[in-house]
């Protein structure tokens, strides 16, 4: 038998292994091109993706709000949404003291802030203005 009928003890010559990964035959006989049924897969980077969506922590500042209960924080609506804040923060100020919060979420607070009690931050040993890193629970 010769080689070019791809019959040679199970042997693919080069120009058959080409075709072969270019086309592949259904029941019916047509052809379909593999580039065309690859095109159709999603990138790696777009599935993983959607395992989680949003932003799983963020930097801003902390400032002292008297009308803030103690173990509560106001968080922007807008920055709630991004990060898909539902009930509870995780702050850590200067990589050493982390503490949770309940959040209590408001519409009219600059995204770049959250609101705190200052008896407990004083306590905490946190000033005002300090830069923190919050994340959801």
């Amino acid at each position: 038998m010769s080689e070019s009928s791809g019959l040679s003890g199970g042997k693919m010559t080069s120009s058959q292994e080409v075709g072969k990964e270019e086309e592949i035959e259904l029941e019916e006989g047509a052809k379909v091109d593999i580039k065309k049924l690859v095109s159709i897969v999603p990138p790696p980077s777009s599935l993983f993706s959607r395992q989680r969506s949003g932003i799983r922590e963020k930097r801003l500042r902390l400032k002292y709000d008297p009308n803030v209960r103690e173990g509560e924080i106001k968080i922007s609506s807008v920055l709630a949404r991004e990060m898909g804040v539902k009930e509870y923060i995780e702050i850590t100020v200067a990589g050493r003291k982390r503490f949770r919060l309940k959040a209590i979420i408001v519409d009219e607070l600059d995204a770049n802030y959250v609101s705190v009690n200052p008896d407990q931050m004083k306590h905490l040993g946190i000033s005002d203005n300090s830069i923190c890193t919050i994340r959801p629970i």
